[in-house]
């Protein structure tokens, strides 16, 4: 039997894909489940503008009205340019872009790649040097006039790469940190500047809780795999 989208899938297919956090939502699909669930009006996305917002209307049978001044407002669409004379290579824009558009190293001078780009901003607030502007693309077209369905389908793909890539991330560091525990654990009193048992035995309850605590999360994540 065919799957049928619910409220929250046809809601979030309705909406842009930047991911921009703009709605007060960590992304476009909390936003969705949110209005699917009375919890957040449907006027509070400005990537989709005006047009979103008769989408959103269309679908959830609430009224159209203004977008939330509190929000931002509906512009024309841009896209991050790097001052690379002023680039540190600190990596923070890299860290914020939610669909990996930034290409960079620590201390190497990073640069965006345009066509990956979805003018989300969220690297601006993150550069402690001021280097990053939007240059506007679209101009005069704004919301969904600016942005394609197949733009939202390509963000919407590399947004849910690049959770795949942070959280694959964060495994392997905490295996590498689990690894580094247990080879403690084998030889503590070696590991150790500490001679007295009673230290070496809180030490060892520590580390083994943290073990624990580590353990538990990566059985929760292959759990929701």
């Amino acid at each position: 039997m065919p799957h049928l989208p619910t409220l929250a899938e046809r809601i979030d297919a309705a909406l842009p894909q930047t991911q921009c956090t703009r709605c007060g939502y960590p992304d476009c699909r909390a936003y969705a489940e949110a209005i699917a669930a009375g919890q957040a009006a449907i006027n509070r996305c400005p990537p989709g503008g005006a047009e979103g917002i008769v989408r959103l209307a269309a679908l959830t049978g609430l009224p159209v009205q203004p977008l939330d001044a509190d929000c931002g407002t509906e512009a024309p669409r841009g896209v991050a340019l790097i001052d690379e004379a002023w680039c540190i290579g600190c990596t923070l824009c890299l860290d914020a872009c939610p669909v990996d558009a930034i290409l960079g190293a620590h201390k190497r001078m990073h640069t965006v790649i345009t066509d990956a780009c979805n003018g989300c901003e969220l690297c601006l607030p993150a550069c402690p040097v001021d280097c990053i502007s939007m240059q506007p693309v679209s101009g005069s077209a704004t919301g969904w006039q600016a942005w394609s369905a197949a733009q939202a389908a390509d963000s919407l793909a590399r947004y849910r790469f690049h959770q795949q890539r942070v959280a694959r991330t964060t495994r392997d560091h905490e295996a590498r940190q689990a690894a580094k525990a247990e080879a403690k654990l084998a030889d503590l009193a070696a590991h150790s500047q500490h001679t007295d048992p009673a230290v070496l035995y809180r030490k060892r309850a520590v580390i083994e809780a943290a073990l624990a605590r580590a353990r538990a999360r990566a059985a929760a994540d292959d759990s929701g795999a």
